[in-house]
């Protein structure tokens, strides 16, 4: 959101979007797919020209088998040979790998990648991402860097680019432009158009969140148009997977012929028939376990905050993230049902695929992967069989030729870990060293032994502003919100007037205009509790929002942001703004999902439909 305080106009980019449910599995900045150049936390050291090292009496998980005591000798980026009675040639550098395990480069499934992402991965071992939804323009970059040898403190991505999906559904929300499927679109030539672009393999969103919000629907594919991007995509030489979330889309999407899925179904269980047709369809599942255990209310993303093998890794804005709570009522029978799918899917011999889902609440990029993996062996899975779906079963699978293995021709990319990941899990945790192409990795503590600040209290009155002589608060302060930040095209303005409730000196007047230019635009009014925006305030001790409001009879929301992180999305409850002054008593328990203890934003926004509007606030408190 875009947001102003008194003193002129700011950016706060930690808000996202004021749709909570839209969001639920998408992952949701404005920032998507763009990348920054290499930050702290991970440099490359030596260089790979006339660079040979081994190593030597260690444990190898080849990617498929085990050698219980080998030697890998690495020249130039590359593995030179890798096996049990391997020769080490004279003037390479030694490296002891007594009672350590050596993994090729893990690769997570499904990530939405930003920022510092490609860093946060590699600092944990995770050297090559797939990107499911992202800005294209950044595509022939990242093939150029996947494709190269030269040191580099970032993990390689191959990317869908934007992923396929209905005007106005889910993936047009994160405030870049989307092209979308209509009833009129040329599909052959639409996927032609992607291809060319240089998507790797084509991803389509099938979700209308029926199975998240009860009686709202959004626009989604329908089957036709599902199974001609499918045939497209093939006659183009691309694997087509889908994002879905429901039984009843996933057994469509699998008529319609496509490759694999990217996220398990979480509404019920998988039943025998479907799971007897994904695998003698040979249709790969990344159940995404680690964002559905987010969404049950599973403590998992959380357990990793504590892991003394992960911490000190983590930067702050993992530690948020990892902390914080997707904005929905809790389910827990929701990873109970995906961790039931997952055993039966795997029982009957279909592919598993790791992947995180990261960054979406309750997930960190490249630690949350580690957490993926232990949540697949408590799905039935061996250490050995998780392993795998993190390594040479996705490069398999989405034809990544020169990784996924340990084996002579293939890139470096590797991870020694101490003890036996084979046995425990967990010990892919324990890293001792990390390769990339075939450079030492530098790790650094990233700022995790920062404590994150402690929330802030309130003032025993629970008055907030009565707007008698201006804008002023008792604490915290104002500012407009608009959908601008997301690209939209909204706008608003807030000016404190004459004339409040009850006759008194004066109100806030809060007018503007939605307008088209975002798939679910906002504006509208927020007020930051805290002395600088968006900083966590304790309101664990109050009960109700309280407020006068009068408007033009539209329905608005009242939106409430909180949590460890401030990219968390918002939780909502809804008004009526008639032209009658109204009191109107939230209570803050009504807020599904929020972290009364953590409290950021308190907005006020009007939304769909387009077109003006024009409302009036007085008298609000905090009780």
């Amino acid at each position: 959101m875009t947001h102003a305080n008194r003193t002129g106009p700011r950016r706060w980019p930690g808000v996202a979007a004021v749709a909570a449910l839209v969001a639920v599995l998408g992952g949701a900045v404005a920032l998507m797919g763009r990348t920054s150049a290499p930050t702290a936390g991970a440099t490359a050291a030596g260089t790979p020209a006339a660079h040979a090292f081994a190593i030597q009496d260690v444990r190898i998980f080849d990617g498929v088998d085990v050698i219980e005591r080998g030697t890998v000798v690495v020249r130039d980026g590359r593995i030179e040979a890798a096996g049990a009675g391997v020769a080490v040639p004279d003037g390479v550098e030694m490296i002891d790998g007594a009672g350590r395990t050596l993994l090729p480069g893990l690769i997570d499934a499904h990530v939405h990648a930003w920022g510092d992402a490609q860093q946060d991965m590699l600092r944990f071992g995770v050297t090559t991402g797939l990107d499911m939804h992202g800005l294209a323009d950044r595509l022939p970059a990242l093939r150029a860097q996947r494709e190269s040898l030269a040191p580099t403190v970032q993990a390689d991505l191959w990317a869908a680019g934007t992923a396929i999906t209905a005007p106005g559904g889910h993936g047009t929300q994160y405030g870049f432009p989307v092209p979308t499927v209509d009833a009129d679109t040329d599909i052959p030539a639409f996927i032609a158009a992607r291809v060319a672009e240089g998507d790797d393999f084509i991803k389509l969103i099938v979700e209308d969140l029926s199975g998240y919000a009860a009686g709202r629907t959004l626009p989604t594919l329908d089957a036709d148009q599902v199974r001609a991007v499918v045939e497209a995509a093939h006659a183009q030489q691309r694997i087509a997977v889908a994002h879905v979330s429901t039984q009843a889309s996933a057994r469509a999407v699998l008529d319609a012929g496509i490759d694999g899925f990217v996220h398990v179904a979480d509404d019920a269980p998988a039943d025998d028939a479907f799971i007897a047709e994904v695998a003698r369809r040979d249709a790969f599942v990344m159940p995404t376990l680690s964002v559905i255990a987010s969404l049950a209310g599973d403590a998992a993303g959380r357990q990793l905050l504590d892991d003394p093998a992960l911490a000190p890794w983590l930067t702050p804005g993992q530690r948020e993230s990892l902390a914080a709570r997707m904005p929905m009522t809790p389910r827990p029978q929701r990873l109970a049902d995906a961790i039931d799918s997952v055993r039966r899917l795997h029982a009957v011999g279909v592919t598993i695929l790791a992947g995180s889902d990261a960054p979406n609440a309750g997930t960190a990029q490249g630690a949350s992967l580690h957490g993926e993996l232990a949540l697949l062996v408590r799905a039935g899975l061996t250490p050995q069989q998780a392993l795998a779906a993190a390594t040479s079963a996705p490069a398999a699978r989405f034809g990544l030729a020169d990784r996924g293995r340990i084996a002579r021709g293939l890139r470096a990319d590797l991870v020694l870990v101490d003890g036996n990941p084979l046995q425990d899990i967990a010990a892919t945790r324990r890293i001792a060293t990390i390769w990339k192409n075939g450079v030492r990795i530098e790790r650094t503590p990233s700022g995790a032994a920062v404590a994150t600040a402690a929330a802030g209290t309130l003032p025993d009155d629970p008055r907030i502003s009565d707007f008698e002589t201006g804008l002023d608060a008792r604490f915290g302060s104002w500012a407009p919100t608009t959908d601008q930040m997301a690209g939209g095209a909204s706008t608003v303005a807030h000016a404190r007037i004459d004339g409040g409730a009850d006759a008194s000196s004066g109100a806030l007047s809060v007018r503007g205009e939605i307008r088209p230019g975002f798939a679910f635009p906002w504006a509208g009014v927020i007020f930051f509790p805290a002395s600088e925006p968006m900083q966590p305030v304790d309101l664990s001790t109050r009960r109700e929002l309280v407020f006068r409001v009068r408007g033009d009879g539209r329905r608005y929301s009242a939106m409430l942001f909180s949590g460890a992180s401030p990219t968390g999305m918002p939780a909502t409850q809804h008004f009526d703004a008639g032209s009658a002054w109204t009191e109107v008593r939230l209570p803050l328990s009504g807020f599904a999902g929020a972290d009364l203890s953590q409290v950021r934003g308190l907005a006020w926004t009007a939304g769909q439909p387009e077109g003006g509007f024009a409302f009036a606030l007085d008298d609000v408190a905090l009780h």
